[in-house]
């Protein structure tokens, strides 16, 4: 941490007060549910945002990035408002604006979570800072308290009608573990997620097809799920069976319907998954993976012909299952397969996209990680 420390001196002329660090995810499974009171099933990786904070005697808010490496952004506190500030910085002064800061601060973020891929490099910088702020001014709120906090900052003060799972996850995080967390009272079980004792990986593919939430195809399907929900008549997704909600098709328009379709059987597939991952049966797994990629792609159609060829051909390679993660409309995909067959899938995905004149995708892998923390300055 002595990076940060010497370049927020830099920048600001003094130290840190608090240094604190978040992750980004990768959800196993559970995509486009968390916003319908599902169950989702992500783990942290080990990229993480880091935050580093102090206080100010006044009431100006400086913030800066060492990636933009643009001049340091200042707004006084009173200005902070919705949609206000320049569009990298809102994640961070929403969060502010949400914990209700009420003296100026200085904030310098290093983000390391690859940004547009899928990898909620947004939730990793939302709950740095959050984290950061929590300790500085000693403000005791719960890892709950903070992710709901989070939330809203993305929803209200940037704009992206985001669920609760990406905060929760790099909030709540454990080493070796998912975390099975029930988006409607954020309980959660952490669920062991060992599979390298197997002889498998878990390889996470960026397509390098870079999505952009804030353009409507998000909040277009997360109001077709409350179409449906108002229509039925019902409290949410979760409160109607697969059979129940398939018996009552003529009651819905067919784009409704299937988004709808989508989320009561996606949540389905990961209270099996967790099932799977218990009795270690990580074959039933790969059978989930590939069907919520089949649901994403024809029901919910989020995906795009970058993923749709990386699920494919780490499928035919030899993958117990793959599919996209994320948001959707690029990002990332993620591959369940042999480790000795890493490098021949990586080799024949980087191979089709040059064929299909894609840019070349990047492969990472990370066990499951810790949850955002302080870091001793």
């Amino acid at each position: 941490m002595l990076e940060i420390s010497k370049r927020f001196h830099d920048l600001f002329g003094r130290g840190p007060e608090v240094i604190a660090a978040a992750p980004g995810r990768v959800n196993l499974i559970g995509e486009h549910i968390d916003y319908s009171d599902g169950f989702v099933l992500p783990f942290a990786i080990s990229d993480t945002t880091v935050v580093a904070i102090a206080k100010r005697s006044d009431n100006l808010i400086r913030i800066a990035s060492v990636q933009k490496r643009t001049d340091i952004m200042e707004m006084q506190l009173g200005e902070l408002a919705p949609y206000q500030g320049e569009s990298w910085a809102r994640y961070a002064l929403g969060v502010l604006w949400v914990l209700g800061v009420d003296t100026g601060v200085e904030v310098l973020i290093n983000g390391r979570v690859p940004l547009g891929a899928g990898l909620s490099s947004s939730a990793a910088l939302e709950c740095a800072v959050a984290t950061a702020v929590n300790h500085l001014f000693e403000m005791g709120k719960s890892l709950p308290e903070l992710a709901r906090a989070t939330q809203k900052a993305e929803n209200d003060y940037v704009g992206v009608p985001c669920g609760i799972m990406d905060q929760s996850v790099s909030l709540m995080a454990h080493p070796g573990s998912a975390l099975l967390l029930d988006c409607r009272d954020l309980t959660s079980e952490h669920i062991p997620f060992l599979i390298a004792p197997q002889g498998l990986e878990l390889l996470i593919i960026d397509t390098q097809a870079h999505h952009k939430l804030v353009d409507g195809g998000y909040a277009e399907r997360r109001a077709s799920c409350e179409k449906a929900v108002a229509e039925l008549g019902i409290t949410s997704l979760r409160n109607i069976s697969v059979a129940e909600y398939a018996a009552r098709q003529s009651e819905l328009d067919p784009v409704t319907y299937i988004r709808g379709f989508h989320a009561v059987t996606e949540m389905k597939r990961v209270l099996d998954a967790v099932e799977a991952l218990k009795s270690n049966n990580f074959t039933r797994l790969g059978e989930l993976l590939n069907q919520s990629h089949r649901s994403l792609r024809d029901d919910y159609t989020v995906s795009c012909p970058e993923l749709n060829l990386a699920v494919d051909t780490a499928l035919a390679q030899g993958a117990l299952g793959a599919r996209m993660v994320g948001g959707g409309f690029g990002g990332s995909a993620i591959a369940l397969i042999r480790t000795d067959h890493v490098k021949r899938c990586q080799g024949a995905i980087t191979k089709a996209f040059a064929e299909a004149n894609f840019k070349a995708p990047r492969f990472f892998t990370s066990l499951p990680s810790a949850g955002a923390h302080v870091i001793p300055n």
